[in-house]
């Protein structure tokens, strides 16, 4: 009976290439990647290249030293760059004193050359297994330091059957499986998160981590670090070595969000490691090999931006394999009701209401309003009514609509609070309630733009 082999991928490291030859003989029918080196000052790269399960190292390899201590210089140093690498180390000589000493210092078994088969191949499947379980808690550990929960978030649905809607979801389907990049647009609001999240779940990563990344409230210092991973001593702060989000995102998915907002200088970062598809730490010169699904989003017309030459037309290439328009909600009228009854839904359970529905008055408001928030104007927009209703169904008086038309800026009203609340509403609905784009008009930073928001309660 044909025995199906095990994804894995097993590192052999011995100066006698006979030995090689024999092991991989050994172990070809079990495992589906073998790497092979006779000199061990390539080890360092070839570990930072794959993602190696197992490594079978030869303990000496010069004549006349057999002592086993360069077995263990490089069992060290393998342990420093792939901390989850089983290792196995090979020796012809049964030292008690160097099997405890190799195994005190991290390596997980002893093989003895010349070998039993069966046996090599028993320890080298328990290697496999010992690295994933590791690699697997790595990650969790990591994700939870790094306080990033996407990994384990239970997804919002997918709702709407307008045309608009059932066309971005077919196209969700076809794209999902495949392993190309994609390119998310759509207005703030339009639910681009639960996209790329509904993307990977429905792709073959779907059991990896999903990585959210929101590069516009990225400080812009802390993008090498944050996305790349720093070496202990990198900089003043960094205590201890840290993964960044592209290994962490280790076959699964890594979402880069607001990615309109990268300055050029990084944006020319990222199409590197996008290209290459490797990795280098802050502090280290190590290029670490990454295997992920890049999806990306933004709200801002990124053609425009690459005519203005404010995004790089490269980069642009190569992260819209794909491109996915959402429909913003103005325009998929025929779901607002079914969002609005989800919402009640979700809110009525969290702040423990029993609330049947809305009136009828409510309900046409709704579908008049031009939602320019989006869905996420919706789902706050009901939030706050299920928590000021007394009632059994939410009415007029539990919602607040801002002006369906541009306000009109009097200029017979010199009033400067009145006019620069006008100016901001003006703005808002110009642009749909783009705050980035609204901002920009106004001559001011978002920041500024939100305080203001605040200060006249729009």
């Amino acid at each position: 009976m044909h025995m199906r082999k095990k994804e894995a991928t097993i590192l052999l490291v011995d100066d006698d290439d006979d030995i090689l030859f024999s092991a991989r003989l050994s172990l070809k029918k079990h495992f589906t990647k073998f790497i092979t080196t006779n000199n061990p000052k390539t080890i360092l790269n070839l570990i930072a290249s794959e993602t190696v399960d197992v490594a079978l190292l030869d303990m000496n390899y010069h004549r006349g030293f057999e002592d086993g201590k360069e077995g263990l210089y490089w069992l060290k140093q393998i342990k420093e760059i792939s901390p989850e690498t089983t290792i196995l180390l090979m020796t012809a000589f049964g030292s008690v004193n160097l099997a405890v000493e190799a195994i005190k210092q991290g390596a997980s078994d002893f093989v003895l050359k010349p070998w039993d088969t069966e046996k090599l191949y028993a320890s080298v499947l328990a290697g496999v297994e010992l690295a994933r379980s590791k690699r697997k808690n790595t990650q969790l550990e990591a994700i939870q330091n790094n306080k990033n929960k996407d990994f384990l978030q239970k997804t919002e649905h997918l709702i709407g059957k307008s045309p608009a809607m059932t066309k971005a979801i077919s196209m969700l389907q076809k794209v999902a499986p495949t392993d190309a990049n994609i390119l998310i647009l759509g207005e703030n609001g339009t639910g681009k998160y639960v996209f790329a999240k509904e993307i990977h779940l429905q792709s073959h990563r779907k059991n990896q981590p999903f990585i959210h990344v929101d590069l516009g409230a990225l400080n812009e210092n802390l993008f090498e670090s944050e996305l790349f991973g720093y070496a202990k001593g990198a900089f003043t702060d960094a205590n201890k070595d840290s993964i960044g989000r592209f290994e962490l995102a280790k076959g699964g998915t890594i979402f880069l969000d607001e990615i309109g907002n990268l300055p050029l200088h990084l944006q020319s970062k990222l199409l590197t490691v996008i290209q290459n598809r490797k990795v280098t730490r802050l502090g280290e010169a190590i290029e670490r090999a990454i295997d992920v699904r890049i999806i990306c989003a933004t709200n801002a017309d990124i053609h425009k931006m690459v005519e203005d030459q404010n995004f790089r037309q490269d980069l642009l290439y190569r992260i819209n394999t794909i491109e996915l328009n959402l429909p913003a909600l103005r325009d998929r009228k025929e779901d607002i009701l079914l969002l609005a009854m989800h919402f009640l839904k979700q809110m009525s359970a969290k702040y423990r209401k029993t609330i049947q529905g809305f009136t009828k008055e409510v309900i046409q408001r709704l579908e008049a309003y031009h939602w320019p928030g989006n869905i996420r104007e919706l789902e706050h927009m009901v939030e706050r009514a299920v928590i000021i209703t007394e009632g059994q169904e939410l009415g007029t008086d539990d919602f607040y609509f801002s002006t369906d038309k541009s306000t009109p800026i009097a200029t017979d009203n010199l009033n400067l609070e009145a006019t620069e609340k006008a100016l901001i509403q003006s703005a808002l609905d110009k642009h749909q309630g783009n705050m980035s784009r609204a901002a920009k008009d106004l001559g001011i930073t978002r920041t500024a733009l939100y305080r203001r928001l605040d200060k006249h309660q729009l």
